[in-house]
């Protein structure tokens, strides 16, 4: 494993999480009614967290040399709350995937410390995942 291609996944991880970020904070600006309160309540926090493995994955790649992206992956977002949080699901997932790929290339780099803190990102993103999983069960 080459340290380009362990940047350049970590910069789509970064691109990825300050994409979630400015979604989130869409959809709780937007999301009305009931639902959209509940909404607020449960994706407010997780911006903060999103920005917090921004911010890690920033600091990560200049340290290993690179230069990280100030470019967010671009997202639709559906109108209804429903389709909101199957949307995010479905991001959660995809974030999981990456970093799972993500650890694998840093433990092939030799970057232990990198590998477990992207395996509790992975916790933490698992952790959304399934809180969205049984909040989309009971609607």
């Amino acid at each position: 494993m080459n340290k380009k291609a362990l940047i350049d996944g970590l910069n789509e991880d970064l691109a990825n999480e300050l994409g979630a970020s400015i979604l989130y904070m869409y959809q709780t600006s937007t999301a009305t009614g009931w639902a959209g309160e509940e909404l607020r309540e449960l994706l407010t926090p997780e911006i903060t967290d999103e920005m917090g493995h921004a911010i890690f994955l920033a600091d990560k790649i200049a340290a290993l040399g690179g230069k990280p992206t100030t470019v967010p992956r671009q997202h639709a977002s559906p109108k209804d709350v429903k389709a909101m949080l199957k949307f995010d699901l479905k991001l959660e997932r995809e974030a999981v995937e990456g970093y799972r790929q993500r650890s694998i290339q840093a433990e092939e780099a030799g970057e232990l410390g990198l590998k477990i803190k992207l395996e509790e990102i992975i916790m933490d993103e698992t952790g959304h995942a399934e809180k969205l999983e049984r909040i989309l069960r009971g609607m």
